[in-house]
């Protein structure tokens, strides 16, 4: 990145800051991003002075990009924390903050720097929810595909080939889709790292004045936050890990793998998929359709209680929810074969 640029993203970072600040009304929240732009300024000053001697001076005027525009006119409808996404590709600091509601809700200020066991703790609960969804996603969309060929009157080997074709279809569309989506994930949050390190190398005095700036809103006193930031920054392995962690609100050892999202997401609607499609191996007629629509019944009852472990609902409610739901899409899709059927008979 050249020193303009350079200086262009410190300058927009100070004007991000300033728009996060006065949304937040005042809060301790506010106070951090009225520093956090002093200290974007106070860097934009410096690489202004290096453009200086170089010859080649800054702007004399700063405009922020059309995407820094947008963002600023959502945070003043949606708030800062709806907007953690966009505000990240535009590196914007401090995000860590809006997982921590003490900071405007007035209650006690938790003081654990220990972030690690938050984002493990995290990921693994979110791994397990996606495997229930995407498990899910193939049950009800194998069993309404099934039961709309059984409704067009079609032969056993017609549902069986259908139905083979729909696992493979839906389960390579979400492994593709995954696969993308976390690639994409990924890399904008190893440019993001690399910035920051590149940042690290080149003021880490401003660095370490940030991450104390963190530490202070986690409930550190002035001098405390200070000797923890100097401590971490005296070592930079340690020092990119916390400013990450602190300031990017990411966890550099858990940025996720897109061969292992794709191969999760396959695996985990495959599954679904066949549980409609195999009462077709070994029975045939209308015996195959009633013996599908049960497994899936008893199936879509069962992850919907599985679901209730993380909507803190009831495991009977949840079930009868989805196995409401499951029956309407299988049924809905059965009649439309239907329709088609004698249609076209």
């Amino acid at each position: 990145m050249s020193g303009r640029e350079s200086w262009h993203e410190e300058k927009q970072s100070a004007y991000l800051y300033r728009v996060l600040a006065e949304s937040e009304g005042g809060n301790a929240r506010a106070k951090l991003f009225t520093q956090l732009a002093e200290n974007a300024e106070k860097q934009a000053g410096m690489w202004a002075e290096r453009l200086a001697k170089s010859g080649t001076p800054a702007p004399p005027t700063f405009t922020p990009e059309t995407r820094a525009k947008i963002a600023a006119r959502l945070i003043g409808v949606f708030g800062g924390g709806a907007m953690k996404p966009m505000l990240a590709a535009l590196k914007v600091r401090g995000l860590s903050l809006y997982s921590l509601p003490s900071l405007s809700s007035g209650h006690a200020m938790p003081t654990t720097l220990s972030p690690e066991r938050r984002h493990r703790a995290t990921s693994s609960g979110g791994s397990l929810r996606a495997a229930v969804f995407g498990m899910n996603d193939g049950l009800v969309s194998n069993t309404s595909l099934i039961l709309g060929v059984a409704g067009a009157a079609a032969t056993t080997n017609t549902i069986l080939v259908a139905g083979l074709a729909g696992l493979l279809a839906g389960a390579f569309s979400m492994a593709a889709g995954e696969y993308i989506s976390v690639l994409s994930q990924r890399e904008l949050f190893e440019h993001q790292i690399a910035l920051e390190k590149a940042e690290l190398d080149e003021y880490p005095e401003e660095e370490a004045a940030e991450l104390a700036l963190v530490y202070r809103a986690r409930g550190l006193d002035d001098e405390e936050a200070k000797r923890l930031a100097d401590r971490v920054m005296s070592d930079p392995k340690s020092a990119l890990d916390a400013l990450a962690r602190e300031e990017l609100g990411l966890d550099p050892n858990d940025l996720g793998s897109p061969w292992g999202a794709a191969l999760s997401s396959f695996a985990a609607f495959a599954a679904g998929a066949s549980i409609p499609l195999a009462p077709f191996l070994f029975l045939a007629g209308d015996r195959a359709v009633v013996a599908a629509a049960v497994v899936a019944g008893i199936s879509l009852f069962g992850v919907g209680a599985t679901l209730a472990l993380f909507t803190n609902r009831g495991a009977f409610v949840s079930g009868l929810r989805m196995l409401a739901i499951g029956t309407l899409a299988g049924g809905a899709t059965w009649l439309v074969g239907r329709l088609f059927g004698v249609g076209l008979s």
